[in-house]
Parts: structure tokens; sequence; C-alpha cells
């Protein structure tokens, strides 16, 4: 059952969209503090934001959008190719809290408000949430939902990235105890926050492919997260390389996936290589991975339009647009 979006709502999603399809190919590039230890230490805030500029001027004229952040990434938003769109990221990087029960923060004085004077066309929203965390699951609920009301208030769609994490600080995210209880955890969290009225999830692999190789269970896990979810859903990268994330595309797309929002997988090189080769990397290695993508997502994804509908019109529609 489709359901109707406002205007402003609507059009983010088809401005964020690959031209003439319903479906996300998105590249990512918000990072600010795992950007700056990306980074030689000396780097400064020039030298961030020009590498920030140099990826999004280089993928922006393919990709369906940019993802950026405030700190680093508007100089590149506002040089990037116009026909691109472009998602702002409303959280503060990292999170409060020791690493088993992780808070998540806004950006002092960065606002939705702000975001659409910005002229973006969609926001995004990360949150590290594990719903057995119970309390704390319960209070980032209530922050999304707050969020994604002040981003409606003013009209702009809310992609939602939950991360998850081990709440158990004797078993880490990487451990195989954690991979055997990752699809559950990840599949719940879709369930979960696709009904807090945020408008796209970001989404993990529900499986670790370091202890799970077997291509059908990573199939069943994406049907799974596909159902499970009630709005649409895109897959992230979390920092895998491209030739872990590509098939990892291909299954969750041919699953339900609305498309990729990805970043590391298609660029992280380009950070550890001299500067005057970055332009042939950037132009030649990181282009045809996206595009490799981006044709995985045009030819693969479900279109996010399978579950909303443009607003009604009327002679004075408007009168009553808030």
């Amino acid at each position: 059952m489709t359901r109707q979006l406002t205007p402003g709502r609507f059009r983010g999603l088809k401005s964020s969209s690959l031209a003439g399809r319903d479906v996300f190919g998105i590249v990512a590039f918000d990072q600010r503090g795992s950007y700056r230890r990306m980074m030689p230490p000396d780097s400064s805030y020039g030298d961030l934001v020009r590498f920030k500029k140099e990826v999004i001027g280089a993928l922006s004229s393919e990709a369906s959008a940019i993802l950026t952040d405030p700190t680093y990434g508007i100089d590149a938003a506002m040089r990037m190719n116009g026909k691109s769109g472009l998602l702002l990221a409303l959280e503060k990087s990292g999170y409060s809290g020791d690493s088993s029960y992780r808070k998540t923060e806004l950006i002092p004085g960065w606002t939705a408000e702000k975001i659409r004077k910005a002229g973006a066309n969609a926001v995004k929203f990360m949150v590290y949430y594990n719903p057995q965390s119970e309390a704390l699951a319960a209070e980032l609920e209530a922050m999304i939902r707050q969020v994604v009301d002040e981003c409606h208030r003013w009209d702009l769609p809310v992609f939602l990235e939950p991360m998850s994490y081990s709440v158990d600080p004797d078993i880490a995210k990487e451990s195989a105890a954690y991979a055997a209880v990752r699809a559950e955890i990840v599949i719940e969290t879709a369930r979960r926050l696709s009904r807090t009225g945020a408008d796209v999830l970001k989404m993990e692999f529900p499986l670790d492919i370091q202890y799970d190789r077997d291509q059908a269970s990573w199939r069943r896990a994406c049907a799974k997260l596909s159902d499970a979810s009630a709005v649409p859903w895109v897959l992230l990268s979390a920092g895998v390389d491209f030739e872990q994330f590509k098939p990892q595309a291909q299954i969750a797309c041919e699953c339900g996936a609305s498309g990729f929002l990805a970043g590391r997988a298609i660029w992280k090189e380009a950070a550890t290589i001299r500067a005057a080769d970055r332009r042939v990397f950037l132009r030649g290695t990181a282009s045809e991975r996206l595009k490799q993508l981006l044709a995985i997502a045009a030819a693969e994804s479900r279109p996010w339009s399978d579950f909303y509908t443009p607003p009604a019109s009327s002679e004075t529609w408007y009168e009553n647009y808030a």
C-alpha cells in the first residue's frame, strides 16, 4: 500500500534518484572524525575541504545524489554537478557514552531549517542503534521521531541510518559471536525504525560476509530485511572494499533494496595517493566503480515509488500547504 507524500519530500526523493528511475545511486562523503584520521595528521582545514571537493566534483556527474556534511563538504556541495541531488548530514560525528551505550547528538547550530535553506534535497540522520539496548533504544526512537517531525516541517525527506553495535563490551562487532546475531539485530532494527516516520532507511548488509560467504544466505537475509521494512531501504558500504561491496549491492537490490548509498567502497584509495594521481584515480577507477554500481541499481532495485505517491493537486492546493 502506497502512502502520499508532501510536495517537498516527493521532489526531494525524485531529485536524489537516477534519471528516469525511482531508485538511488548515491555517493557518500560525510565523514568527519574518521575522515581526519584517514588523512595525513598535518592536514589543515583547507586540505580536508579541498579533498572532499575533488572527490565530490569527480563523482557528482554520475551519481544520483551526493551525501556530505556541513563541516568540510559545503564548498564541494556548492561546486558539484548541478544535476545531482544533495543530502546533508544532521548528526554530530561519533557518539557520547561508552562503546556499549552509544548516544547520538545533533551538530550544534545546525538544523533542518538551515539544511533546507542551504538547498539540500534531503537530510541524512545517523544513529547507533541496537534494539537490545532497551531504555536507550526507546530514547533513540523518541529522538528519531522528533528529528523526523522537524525535517518534515521543512518538507525534507529523511534518510535514516541506523548503525548496529554490540551492547556487550566483551563482544566486538567484528567477532564471530556478533556475526551470529547480526542479521537478527539488523532486521529487527529495520522493522522498528521504519515505523518512526523516516522516509528511507540506509541499512548495513545484514550478514558479516567474513563469516558467512553463502550467497543463498545473503539473499534470505536481504529478503527478510525488505519484508521487515515499511519504507524503502538502500545499502550502505560500511567502508568495505569495492570487490566486497559490489556483490552485496547486487543481491540487496535483487532482494528489495531501492539502490545504494556508498562512499569508501568507491573512493577510499584516493585518500592515500599523491594529489597528482588523484584525478586519474577518481576519473578512472572510482568513476568506473560507480558506473558498475549504478548499472546494478538501475537494473535490479525496487523503486521507492512502490511505497510513495505524489501529492494530489487541485486549484487551491497551495492554500493549505504548510
